[in-house]
């Protein structure tokens, strides 16, 4: 399940704590402190514009991971980054997350296509787009990342 991310979430998960309701395990590490304080910056930017800016990924009641916005709409296009939790990978949560993603998009008539980039090497988080009918669209050379592979599933 996603459900959508606050900044007083993002406040409440750098201090190790989940809203009332929701759950966050002592073993469960979204991000380090310093992407969170990067993340909610992008998040509070984002939905100056456009909301939903972020949203938690759940597995019965324990946060899991993370999936944004990653930066202002621009003609349709919705671009995510998403993360789950190191001792919560391969267990399905991300590729169901994507899914649920899309289906907002598709319900949400601001919203054409959604794009995401992995890393060449991230072939996990390649499966979770390709389960979720995205389409290689081509490579690029990322500042941060490096080589990435670009992604895109229209919603219309």
């Amino acid at each position: 399940m996603i459900t959508e991310v606050t900044k007083d979430d993002f406040d409440a998960m750098l201090a190790g704590v989940a809203r009332e309701g929701f759950n966050l395990a002592p073993d469960v590490v979204i991000a380090p402190p310093d992407v969170l304080v990067m993340l909610r910056s992008l998040a509070d930017d984002v939905r100056q514009r456009f909301a939903p800016a972020a949203w938690w990924i759940v597995n019965e009641g324990e946060v899991v991971g993370l999936c944004s916005v990653i930066r202002v709409p621009d003609e349709g296009d919705v671009h995510i980054g998403y993360g789950i939790a190191p001792t919560r990978q391969g267990r399905g949560f991300a590729t169901e997350a994507v899914s649920q993603i899309l289906s907002w998009a598709r319900s949400d008539p601001r919203v054409a296509q959604i794009s995401a980039e992995t890393g060449v090497e991230n072939i996990a988080s390649q499966r979770v787009l390709e389960r979720n009918g995205f389409l290689r669209v081509g490579q690029r050379v990322d500042d941060e990342d490096g080589l990435v592979v670009c992604w895109r599933a229209m919603t219309e």
